[in-house]
């Protein structure tokens, strides 16, 4: 099974590199976030079109929105909101053989890292801190879970391309690596990316509008994430980031990042 976690930021506008990246990579699973759009308007028939008619999704008009678009039956989906706010950011998915898949959109918290004045930092801590205590509350560590989507944090030091100068940048703060380590801790997850890319090595998935030169400049981060729970953790094959689709037409300042799953112990056909 071969996995994509993507925060497309617009299916619409981007449903065509949506079918390149389908085109080019085979996906079975895919799992978007920042759909912005609402579930009338949601391009479910063209998406069926591309080999994925199985869909679920939760969206809202301009902003958020989380969506799974397989080739195999799902068995069940429904949404989960947090911090008491009516935000689409949080997708459960029952897969063929009970796994469930969890498709999560982190706040990304503006741009002052100080929770005392900026409202949009508060939310994403406390986000994050529900995250923990919800998962940890809610599953057994031998519970067979898939954990994917934008986490807007990049926790380790080579997850962003200046350690030292990120470390008061939201994205890289030690107050939210603390909070998603308790996430991941909660029950133990593995992060799949880097079971297959050791932590001394630069990964990144997003590049900034900002930059005129993205790929020169060459200053990501790594906020796109996929973990598993332990059960899983023997089915992981392999993990790929679609650096290149960062300079595809029109692009997300997300790239796609794979992971590819042995079929025993992950779907079942």
């Amino acid at each position: 099974m071969r996995l994509v976690t993507w925060n497309i930021n617009s299916v619409r506008l981007r449903l065509p590199l949506l079918a390149r990246l389908i085109e080019e990579t085979r996906p079975d699973l895919i799992c978007l976030q920042e759909t912005k759009v609402e579930d009338a308007q949601f391009p479910k028939d063209a998406i069926a079109d591309l080999g994925f008619p199985h869909q679920a999704f939760a969206g809202q008009k301009s902003y958020n929105g989380v969506a799974v678009l397989s080739k195999r039956p799902l068995k069940g989906f429904r949404t989960r909101l947090s911090c008491d706010r009516p935000d689409m950011r949080h997708l459960i998915v029952e897969l063929e053989d009970g796994t469930e898949l969890h498709n999560i959109y982190i706040p990304a918290g503006g741009d002052l890292p100080d929770p005392e004045v900026n409202d949009k930092f508060a939310h994403k801590l406390s986000f994050l801190d529900d995250l923990a205590d919800w998962f940890g509350q809610t599953y057994r560590p031998m519970d067979k879970l898939i954990l994917v989507g934008d986490f807007n944090v990049a926790p380790l030091e080579n997850d962003v391309w200046s350690h030292k100068q990120m470390q008061k940048i939201i994205s890289h703060t030690p107050a939210e690596i603390e909070r998603l380590n308790r996430f991941q801790d909660s029950l133990g997850f593995i992060d799949a990316a880097r079971h297959f890319v050791p932590a001394d090595l630069k990964l990144y998935t997003w590049w900034s509008y900002r930059a005129q030169d993205w790929a020169a400049s060459d200053r990501g981060r790594r906020l796109d994430h996929v973990w598993v729970s332990a059960p899983l953790k023997e089915a992981l094959s392999g993990a790929l980031v679609v650096r290149e689709a960062r300079g595809w037409p029109q692009p997300s300042d997300h790239v796609p990042l794979i992971v590819d799953f042995y079929e025993e112990g992950a779907i079942s056909r």
